[in-house]
């Protein structure tokens, strides 16, 4: 591989602006210097606002610091020359020798173009989706899992340490209403009618899981009405007859009766429900390296543990009973109870073990994909960290919008609790694993998504994975009617590549490595899926409106290098989104 050819050119350039710098005044180390792309041709490559920087202290005109930063600036291999526009930006021009010579440096680093050393093994854990195995995944859940096993690729691609995790909220009520809604459907088999609650679980799946007990243990699980529905709370004439008082009610009942075989419907459903979730994930291509059970931290005593640590820092009080977490002096908008007053620890009290125990196992830095309904819940876990002597920057969220499904013009509903919903695996067999997964990451996550499954379905230049893949493909089309040796190509004088269509194609294929930094430092897989989109855009013009297997070896073997050059860059960013790449369509 030809070294003298920087992976990044900004990061290049940046260096010797600092030396520049250097050379005028006394410049902080601290100081960064950034360039970025430039949108017009006319104004070069990069792009430097170190002159305007450097205003303050130097008190003096920034065009003529920009003058003063040029004078000084080392030379350099790559740059053809620089100009100063504007207010005092310095524009960068790249020789056209550095671009072509860059392809050498994509077609002999193949699947490790676009990689990075950003991270230097930093451990980074990466907690997504999450979602409480209480029925099966929809397709708000779909989001945050693209989201989050793109995140994670992207960041192992910049040379981060990357540890995948799901939570599983087993220790919690909503475990215990799928429990008891199952145990009703049960009953229901044996003809033992009971009113079921509007506010349980009521999907079919339910049905299924109950059928599958009846199954296997027959009656075992049988009996009568009459004990289930003592000390029920009476509803007041007109009121709501399925609160919550009565459901919990429903659910001690049911504790009481059915003793030890409690834990085994529990334990049933929650095994079910886990299984059909892991392996929907697995079929959406996102897999976990730790399934970590909430109910563990109880078990191991860890929550418990985590309050007295709080309590001995002085950050709880007593009242009404209860023990309250003093959220508020860490900007949250109230205090938070951790322990109930029958003794029984909050979700609140679990989460915040559960963030200790993260950092305890050696992470530096620990990443959440959150739902955006989630916001409010920050303040807290962050101040619970702080509480308990943790860096509560080490702590990172990603905030996920919820997906929009539309079909047929119409919205669709996504109530889990209702069985009213569309799942992921329904999704994924009708737009394909591929467009879902690109789907969810067009977008930033914190903004809202309308999945369009018109779109997502058609075979188009406006259905975006489509256009990314079909450019892939033809790419592959043209390399197997050459029928050469893909390894020439990396040895390939690219001196034949001009054309202004060329030379753009050239700097996008520069820009690459930027990108997939940015998206990591950014936590923004979205910008692979822009940048894929415009390098699939510029290419197909260029198809349009050339011939590639001409007569003159040069100029041919010139321009197959570049399209074996996009080729291997839309592969590699693909697979980041987790979205094949297809030779042929």
């Amino acid at each position: 591989m030809d070294l003298s050819i920087p992976p990044h050119f900004k990061t290049h350039f940046a260096e010797l602006f600092h030396q520049a710098a250097s050379a005028i005044t006394a410049v902080e180390p601290t100081l960064r210097v950034e360039l970025a792309r430039t949108k017009q041709a006319s104004h070069g490559d990069y792009s430097c606002n170190l002159a305007m920087q450097l205003t303050k202290s130097l008190h003096n005109n920034p065009r003529e610091i920009a003058q003063s930063l040029i004078a000084h600036l080392p030379d350099s291999p790559y740059i053809e020359k620089i100009e100063v526009a504007g207010a005092g930006f310095i524009n960068v021009f790249l020789k056209n020798t550095a671009k072509q010579q860059y392809l050498k440096y994509v077609l002999q680093s193949r699947e490790m173009f676009g990689h990075s050393t950003l991270g230097n093994g930093k451990k980074v854990q990466v907690e997504f989706v999450s979602a409480n195995p209480t029925g099966p995944l929809h397709v708000g859940h779909g989001r945050g899992a693209a989201i989050g096993a793109s995140l994670s690729n992207i960041l192992s691609a910049a040379g981060y340490a990357v540890s995948r995790e799901f939570y599983v909220n087993d220790a919690g009520r909503q475990m215990d209403i799928l429990t008891l809604s199952t145990w009703l459907r049960y009953l229901e088999l044996d003809n033992i009618q009971i009113p079921f609650p509007s506010n349980a679980y009521q999907g079919d799946y339910v049905k299924a899981m109950a059928e599958l007990i009846y199954q296997a243990h027959g009656q075992r699980y049988v009996h009568q009405p009459e004990s289930l529905l003592q000390d029920m709370p009476i509803a007041a004439q007109g009121a709501e007859m399925d609160t919550d008082e009565r459901l919990d009610q429903l659910i001690a009942n049911a504790k009481k009766i059915l003793g030890e075989d409690y834990a085994y419907i529990h334990n049933f459903v929650l095994t079910e429900q886990l299984g059909d979730c892991r392996n929907d994930l697995m079929e959406f291509g996102v897999e976990f390296d730790t399934w970590f059970s909430e109910q563990s931290l109880f078990d191991n005593g860890l929550v418990a543990h985590t309050i007295e640590l709080l309590d001995k820092r002085h950050f709880l009080y007593q009242q009404d009973g209860a023990t309250w977490f003093r959220s508020t002096r860490f900007g949250d908008e109230k205090d938070r109870v951790v322990q109930r007053e029958n003794g029984q620890f909050t979700y609140f009290a679990s989460d915040i073990a559960y963030h200790l125990n993260k950092f305890e196992r050696g992470f530096d830095q620990v990443i959440n994909i959150w739902g955006a309904d989630h916001h409010g819940y920050i303040p807290r876990v962050k101040g619970a960290l702080q509480a308990l002597g943790v860096d509560p920057a080490k702590l990172e969220i990603a905030l996920v919008q919820f997906a929009v499904l539309y079909r047929n013009g119409k919205k669709a509903s996504m109530s889990t609790r209702a069985g009213e919903f569309v799942t992921l695996r329904e999704l994924r067999q009708e737009v394909g694993k591929d467009a879902a997964r690109f789907f969810y990451v067009m977008r930033k996550s914190d903004q809202h998504l309308d999945f369009d499954l018109d779109l997502a379905t058609s075979q188009t230049n406006e259905n975006p994975v489509y256009y990314v893949q079909y450019a892939h493909a033809r790419v592959c089309s043209v390399l197997a009617q050459w029928d050469g040796d893909r390894a020439d190509l990396a040895e390939v004088d690219a001196a034949a590549l001009i054309n202004p269509a060329e030379l753009g194609l050239l700097q996008k294929i520069i820009d690459y490595p930027d990108v997939t930094e940015i998206a990591a430092k950014e936590l923004s897989p979205h910008l692979i899926a822009f940048y894929l989109r415009e390098l699939a855009s510029e290419f197909h013009s260029y198809y349009n409106s050339t011939r590639f297997l001409v007569p003159e070896i040069s100029v041919q073997h010139a321009r197959l290098a570049l399209i074996a050059s996009i080729q291997q860059i839309l592969s590699n960013g693909l697979r980041l989104l987790g979205v094949s790449a297809p030779d042929k369509m």
